[in-house]
């Protein structure tokens, strides 16, 4: 897929689920091979009720969610109810990315990608901070 100039329209739903693919397909192995078994939704914003069950102030509280169960409390028998999720909210990030005026849409949509990966991998801070070095 050939994205747009993302300086040239605002940033869709497509380019967010572009850029958060592409930040799967950089990950080291083997987090991609098993990064690529989690399934990827980009929305405007969180549903009322996740907004609400994640406590949140508002939808804009809210880039991104991790549904499933991570790798490291699977044992090899469990059986899926449902593949594991990633949300990604556009329009927060949108709005994180203008506030910060400091850092790419791509950085930030990775950032936001890796972060919900480490919910499903169990990585530490420390870990993260091995595959994200957000601060650098």
């Amino acid at each position: 897929m050939t994205l747009p100039d993302p300086g040239s329209i605002a940033p869709t739903l497509e380019l967010i689920d572009a850029l958060a693919r592409d930040a799967v397909v950089a990950l080291p192995e083997p987090f991609r091979a098993a990064a690529t078994l989690v399934a990827l939704r980009v929305e405007d914003f969180a549903s009322d009720e996740i907004v609400e069950a994640m406590g949140c102030d508002s939808p804009y509280d809210l880039t991104g969610l991790y549904e499933g169960i991570p790798l490291t409390e699977k044992s090899h028998g469990h059986q899926a109810q449902q593949p594991d999720l990633i949300w990604l909210f556009r329009k927060p990030i949108l709005e994180e990315w203008i506030d910060r005026g400091d850092v790419s849409l791509a950085d930030l949509v990775t950032h936001v990608m890796i972060h919900e990966l480490a919910h499903h991998f169990g990585w530490s801070d420390e870990e993260i901070a091995r595959i994200d070095p957000w601060w650098e």
